[in-house]
């Protein structure tokens, strides 16, 4: 007696569970067909109205609504998800698309000790979204001239939500970013909901400052705030590097671009925990628009000031609006930026 009772009460909490994944199976398929159906929307709407159909019918068999005569509903529907996890796993990603101009070429590093020489280097004029003039560039660079990283965060969906770019320096004024992005296809923007179903491969963007930068506040009106990093020479290399051996592995082997795991910030994240393992996850690695403070309260940041005063002198839209196409852009975008030494302002 005891036995069935027990029974009795964990029947509902299972059937529960099993109505959840249920559920959330459904709607994890029709987020799947509507990213992933090679087919025109009306046909990939039909195929989700379809699938929904299914599901709810399943739902209803699973739960006891309907009766005894619709289980095949649950059957079918089990048989149709299994086909479609097996579809789902043979979706690759590619190199072979028709790119984005901006994306159309891939970093190509060549590391020989401390010299560096970077192929595909970025440097478009950007006078709208829609309107530049295409230009990339190979590059050298010396690693034993590296000086300086900055974290510059670029604001497009509220408060939460921001891009983040780390941009380094080097003793003779030059200075490089890279930015871990979409792989967009021509034609194609972005989608946060679209990042979790593999709808765009990554790409590692290694672009000049009045590239990257002044595309987000200028051409898209975006807020960009820049903090100086706080990293020993050693730390500098190591992140520099890491870059460099992302940008090459993704070159060698595509890969999916994840709103949640791999995403710029998860990036960044990823080379500072080579440098200091035991750093924390967060919450603010997914809410990337608080990044920055996530740095500062693990001592990423220039030291000296309280976070609010690192940000508010950090904010550089308006300088970068004001610079526009100035030749010494990186200088004006940094006046009063704490940490950023006078000679670099020189």
């Amino acid at each position: 007696m005891a036995f069935l009772t027990s029974f009795l009460w964990l029947r509902w909490p299972l059937l529960l569970l099993a109505v959840c994944v249920l559920a959330g199976l459904a709607a994890w398929g029709a987020c799947a067909l509507w990213f992933q159906l090679p087919a025109p929307p009306w046909a990939r709407g039909a195929a989700i109205a379809a699938w929904s159909l299914l599901a709810l019918a399943a739902l209803a068999a699973l739960a006891g609504v309907a009766g005894a005569g619709w289980r095949w509903c649950l059957a079918a529907f089990l048989l149709c998800a299994v086909a479609l996890l097996a579809w789902w796993h043979g979706i690759r990603p590619s190199h072979e698309r028709i790119w984005a101009d901006d994306v159309a070429r891939m970093l190509e590093p060549q590391v020989q000790g401390d010299q560096v020489t970077l192929a595909n280097v970025r440097n478009f004029r950007w006078r709208s979204e829609t309107d530049y003039d295409v230009h990339w560039e190979t590059r050298r660079y010396d690693l034993a001239h590296l000086v300086s990283a900055d974290l510059l965060l670029s604001y497009w969906m509220g408060p939460a939500i921001a891009h983040t770019l780390v941009s380094f320096g080097f003793d003779d004024g030059r200075r490089l970013v890279f930015s871990l992005e979409i792989r967009k296809e021509r034609g194609e923007s972005f989608s946060a909901i679209g990042g979790f179903f593999r709808r765009f491969e990554t790409v590692i963007v290694a672009a000049d400052e009045s590239d990257i930068i002044r595309t987000r506040t200028n051409a898209r009106g975006e807020d960009v705030y820049l903090y100086r990093l706080r990293l020993a020479p050693e730390q500098l290399r190591k992140v520099f590097l890491g870059y460099l051996e992302r940008a090459a592995q993704l070159r060698q082997e595509p890969r999916f671009y994840n709103t949640l795991t791999s995403n710029c910030t998860t990036m960044v994240f990823e080379l500072a925990r080579r440098l200091s393992p035991s750093l924390p996850l967060d919450y603010r690695l997914l809410l990337s628009g608080y990044f920055a403070q996530y740095a500062y309260d693990h001592g990423g940041l220039a030291p000296g000031r309280s976070f609010d005063e690192l940000k508010a002198a950090g904010r550089i839209t308006q300088r970068a609006l004001a610079a526009a196409h100035a030749a010494d852009y990186s200088k004006a975008i940094r006046q009063g930026v704490p940490g950023v030494a006078e000679s670099e302002l020189r």
